[in-house]
Parts: structure tokens; sequence; C-alpha cells
């Protein structure tokens, strides 16, 4: 294109560029299920894709420690260890974080997955049922669907009160488990987890966006078949891996569609 910018000189450089140093390991740029759309303009998962390498001795110590496993931390701290790209991990998708933790897996112990599995339909349990996790594909998702990037719009079918909503990240998750766990310290107490994911997930309820008037909402004024169709709408537009699996049950003989179980060996196969 020229015009008065492009043919202004070029400043001159009073020292050579620096190289941008290559990392020393193997990686892997991997699509994510979200192809971005959740993340503001700017934000380094806008482009749809993330940078991970390939597990090493370093990330098998992770695994193993026994500290990290009693936090519930294991995972996570994996993950952080083998994301190349630079973001703030709170900021990452659910759907987009199950990516990441799939194609980890792959990388650094293969596609073969063996974990039990229970019949839906004569409740036989097969022991060490094999998986091959490259066979799991992303739901698919509408980008239309996505204009306001995490911000989307859905009208309760029963009372016809509108609200807004997005999709949690690892921050809020992180967030919500760290609220029941101090209320699970409260003997006999109800444990609320619908109503705190959905204080989370809500973002407005017809125009209004004071947290107090949302969580009223919730508490008082949402009917129980309006949260259940909310949930189910959350999960159908949710940009996700699709864990469903094909299963032909050896005891019954029947065809089944099961939800992939993420068991302990996940990340701890069996050798």
């Amino acid at each position: 294109m020229a015009n008065k910018e492009t043919k202004q000189k070029a400043p001159v450089q009073t020292q050579a560029p620096q190289e941008v140093e290559k990392p020393k390991f193997p990686t892997e740029m991997i699509d994510l299920p979200s192809k971005g759309l959740l993340y503001p303009e700017g934000h380094p998962l806008r482009e749809g894709q993330i940078e991970i390498k390939y597990m090493t001795a370093r990330e098998e110590d992770i695994l193993t420690s026994n500290n990290l496993i009693q936090k519930g931390l294991v995972i996570d701290e994996l993950l952080k260890s083998v994301i190349v790209t630079k973001f703030d991990f709170n900021d990452i998708s659910i759907g987009d974080k199950n990516a990441v933790m799939l194609s980890t897996r792959i990388f650094g112990y293969g596609k073969s997955y063996q974990t039990d599995v229970k019949c839906p339909a004569c409740g036989n349990t097969e022991a060490d049922c094999e998986f091959d996790l490259t066979t799991l594909e992303y739901k698919e998702i509408d980008e239309e669907d996505f204009q306001n990037a995490n911000s989307f719009e859905y009208i309760l079918p029963n009372s016809n009160r509108t609200i807004t909503f997005k999709y949690l990240t690892h921050g809020d998750e992180s967030n919500i488990q760290k609220e029941l766990e101090r209320v699970a310290k409260h003997v006999g107490k109800v444990q609320p987890e619908i109503t705190t994911r959905l204080r989370y997930q809500i973002t407005s309820v017809d125009g209004e966006k004071d947290p107090k008037v949302i969580n009223n909402f919730i508490q008082n004024e949402l009917f129980a078949m309006d949260s259940k169709a909310f949930r189910e709408f959350y999960l159908a537009l949710q940009p996700d891996v699709d864990f469903d699996m094909g299963y032909l049950c050896p005891a019954c003989g029947a065809q089944e569609t099961v939800d992939l179980p993420i068991s302990v060996n996940f990340f701890w196969p069996s050798r």
C-alpha cells in the first residue's frame, strides 16, 4: 500500500535486533473448542489456538507430588507447566482447559486409555475397557452465537424473564470450590452448589447487574423448571470436548453411548 506512512524512511537502528529465543523442547499448537471466541480482542487465546509442550520428567515430578495431589492441584499445576502461550491461567474457559488436558495426556502417554466402564443398560462393569483418545472431537458451535465474546442472553421459558450469562473460567471454578469448602466446614448446612454456580454464571437479570439483585433472584425467584432449562441450554451451547464415546457391552450386547470416565489413571496409566 503506497501512502505517506509507508513511504517514510525507517528509523536507523543503533543495534542489531535481538532474535527471539526458540523453545528448547518440542511443542504443538492445538485448536481450542471455543475457537477463541470467548476471549476479548487482544487476548493471547483469541486466535483460537494454544501452544503446549510435550511432557518431560519435570512434569512427572508434578504428577507424583503428594502435596499437590492432597491439595487437589496436581492437574492444574501440570497444565500450567506444559502451556507455552503466555496468559493468565485463570482466564481459560473450562472447555478449553479440557482440550489442553486431553492433548497433554495424548502427547505424554499416548492415545490408548484404559478405564472401568459401567453399562447404562444392564449395569455390568467392564474393567480396563480401552478407548482411543484421538477419536474424541470438539462439540460443534455456531460462531453467530458468540458475537459478544463471553456474554450470552437467555429467556427463561416459564417466567419469561431475561438473563445474561457467561461461561465459567478456571478462575471462576477455583473461587466456587473455595466457597463450597468454606460452607462444608459447617456441619449440617446445605451444600449450595447449584446456587453458587449460578451466581458466577448469571451476569444480569432483566438488565439489572447488581449482584444483590441477582443473588435474590437466584435464591427466591428462579423457578426450578427455569433453573433446569437454563443449565441444559448452558451445556448445549458450551464449547468443550465431546466426551461421549460408543460402547459395546460384552455382558448384554447393548450398543450404548457413555460419557468417557476420567479416572485416576488418566494421567497415571498402568505400566
